[in-house]
């Protein structure tokens, strides 16, 4: 054999060495997919599949959201840091968030942001004075509560409110300072320990961190979120204020809508309940 068939021969044995075999190709395919969906859904778009009817008939059981975590900014994971958005929740804003009480992932409207104060008398909502109108699409479906008729499950405890009837209450601002006192304990308990604070109340006086504390300072803004569908939803009267930083993102548009109370095993019922007429709707 030739020197040169040899050199030939050599090199190809090389290249076919060093040719990774088909199951390294699928594995590092399989990473980089995984990376990217990693990637993709933790800074720029998420998923989001609405469980209940609280936002109903704007947004139905059964409907699948594409969420922009690009509009208020995506939050880093384990660190708790928000990177820029393209700007801040506004008043009226569809907002995708993490219920604080629970840690679930909830759909509802930001009726009121930090800084505004929010009341509701006989139905009707009013921020800052000015009443807030009912969504297009908003909706009443039981009887209204009568004032001076306090619901014991209202945020905050012992509040003379009902969800048809509530405060006026201020929505806590980063940079405000809050006069602390037995009497607005709740309206702010929650809010402390938001902010990785230990509150406690104890012959009158609140204890922030083993200390007597009559001041606070806020360290961010917070929202009002309630249902469109306003008397079957579990909101923001009923457990409190939103922080920011728990915000999530902004829903887009529907891209898939179905029955959710169709089991999964019946296939054909599932696939003949799809909504083809809410795919590729706007959520606004």
């Amino acid at each position: 054999m030739s020197s040169q068939a040899k050199v030939k021969k050599a090199t190809e044995k090389s290249q076919a060495e060093k040719k990774p075999s088909a199951l390294r190709e699928w594995l590092n395919a399989l990473v980089f997919a995984v990376v990217a969906a990693f990637l993709i859904n933790t800074f720029l778009f998420q998923n989001y599949n609405v469980p209940t009817g609280s936002m109903e008939r704007t947004i139905l059981p059964g409907d699948f959201l594409v969420v922009s975590k690009l509009t208020y900014g995506p939050r880093l994971p384990l660190v708790g840091l928000r990177l820029p958005g393209f700007r801040e929740v506004r008043q009226n804003d569809i907002v995708v968030f993490i219920q604080p009480r629970t840690g679930e992932n909830y759909v509802k409207r930001c009726v009121a942001i930090a800084g505004q104060t929010l009341e509701i008398r006989n139905r009707a909502m009013y921020v800052d004075g000015v009443e807030s109108p009912l969504p297009e699409k908003g909706q009443f479906i039981g009887e209204p509560m009568p004032p001076n008729y306090p619901d014991p499950a209202i945020f905050p405890r012992y509040a003379p409110y009902n969800k048809d009837h509530y405060g006026p209450i201020r929505i806590p601002k980063k940079g405000d300072t809050l006069a602390l006192s037995a009497q607005n304990y709740e309206y702010y308990r929650y809010l402390l320990e938001y902010e990785g604070h230990q509150a406690r109340l104890i012959a009158g006086q609140v204890i922030i961190d083993g200390k007597p504390a009559s001041t606070y300072v806020v360290q961010q803004n917070y929202y009002f979120m309630v249902g469109d569908n306003r008397d079957n939803s579990l909101d923001s009267r009923f457990w409190g204020y939103v922080p920011e930083s728990n915000i999530l993102g902004a829903p887009l548009f529907i891209y898939w809508s179905w029955n959710p109370d169709l089991p999964l095993y019946d296939i054909v019922g599932k696939l003949a309940s799809v909504r083809w007429s809410r795919l590729g709707t706007i959520v606004n």
